[in-house]
């Protein structure tokens, strides 16, 4: 990030006067004068701005008194910078559409879409924001976009709670975008959903990249109430996963991935009895290889053959990407190749839907 210059402005960072460039952000400022910034994963001590388009909210500081972006408010002249957050304040995070999810996602049970009593499986949410820059991202309108309406945990549990209850439904889906950036703000959404969903049968799921789940998020996600985990698994090849994702920086991409192989594989084996994990694998000829896919349900079935896993049909999204969508015949191929792995419950999102074959 290099910054050039001719005239500063003056302002002032937890209590120091500094002289920074003109026309930058607050995020850049606190760059050029040392701070620490990050943004494919949190660091301590560091300020995390995983989107830079201000839709997470993740790299909110205090401003003039008032708490807000550092990555899209321009460091002004006068300005006075706090890095710490009031202890008062309630996280917020940009919320796009709401509504029912007919086909449901990764981390929804075969048994929940059989068994289905309407159109709708669950009450999806996708929130703005994310730590990748996957180039056929579908949902790029949302997740790389800082405009629209930033919500408290609290408003958004009320407004997907009236929508499950008019709906009648028993399972909330959250996505995104990359739903576990800004997990303050996670945390509270499940406990509001919780309080305010108290019935047992509620399902709480999430579909994620995994990037961010260390055992101690996981941990924290399932005591706030979370049942039911989606993880997308984006190659196993560090360069196709790159390549999927958009990461630029090798080491990055690696602890990116291993955290979500990492994460599937602990919730299968600490938590097994507790919630429910889905695996969703990627599949485009111009992404990932055949043989890719089928070392990926070896290495699935190694930690547990039970582990439902999704093939998905990856295509332009309109964002940065001009691949074609996969044909019928491609994922219906892909469908069995993961089969026989050994792997028990196999289905793909493609043109059509492809269930799991019969026992």
């Amino acid at each position: 990030m290099e910054v050039r210059r001719e005239k500063e402005v003056a302002i002032e960072v937890d209590g120091v006067l500094r002289s920074v460039p003109e026309r930058i952000t607050v995020k850049e400022a606190l760059w050029h004068i040392g701070y620490s910034i990050t943004a494919g994963l949190p660091t301590e001590g560091a300020l995390y701005a995983p989107c830079g388009v201000g839709a997470c909210w993740d790299c909110a500081v205090q401003i003039d008194g008032e708490v807000r972006r550092a990555c899209v408010t321009e460091a002004k002249e006068g300005m006075k910078i706090r890095t710490d957050l009031p202890k008062d304040w309630v996280p917020l995070r940009i919320v796009g559409p709401t509504g029912g999810l007919p086909v449901g996602g990764v981390g929804t049970p075969w048994e929940a879409r059989k068994n289905a009593r309407s159109e709708f499986l669950e009450i999806c949410c996708l929130v703005a924001g994310c730590n990748f820059r996957c180039p056929q991202c579908h949902n790029w309108m949302i997740t790389h976009m800082g405009k629209g309406q930033a919500y408290t945990p609290l408003e958004a549990a009320t407004m997907l709670t009236k929508m499950r209850k008019e709906l009648e439904l028993d399972r909330f889906c959250l996505s995104g975008g990359e739903i576990t950036i800004n997990r303050p703000w996670l945390i509270q959404l499940l406990k509001e959903l919780r309080r305010l969903n108290p019935e047992p049968e509620t399902h709480l799921h999430i579909s994620t990249n995994g990037s961010l789940l260390t055992r101690g998020y996981i941990d924290e996600l399932i005591d706030a109430g979370l049942t039911d985990f989606g993880i997308d698994l984006k190659g196993l090849h560090i360069d196709t996963f790159m390549r999927i994702t958009g990461l630029k920086n090798k080491d990055l991409a690696q602890r990116c991935k291993d955290n979500a192989w990492n994460a599937v594989d602990y919730i299968v084996h600490h938590y097994r009895e507790k919630v429910f994990v889905g695996v969703g694998i990627p599949y485009n000829e111009e992404l990932i290889s055949l043989e890719e896919i089928q070392r990926i349900g070896r290495e699935l079935h190694n930690i547990d053959p039970s582990i439902q896993t999704t093939a998905m049909a990856y295509f332009n999204g309109g964002y940065r990407s001009q691949i074609l969508w996969p044909s019928l015949d491609e994922m219906k191929a892909v469908h069995r190749l993961l089969e026989e792995t050994g792997l028990n419950t196999v289905q793909c999102f493609a043109t059509e839907f492809i269930p799991p074959s019969e026992p």
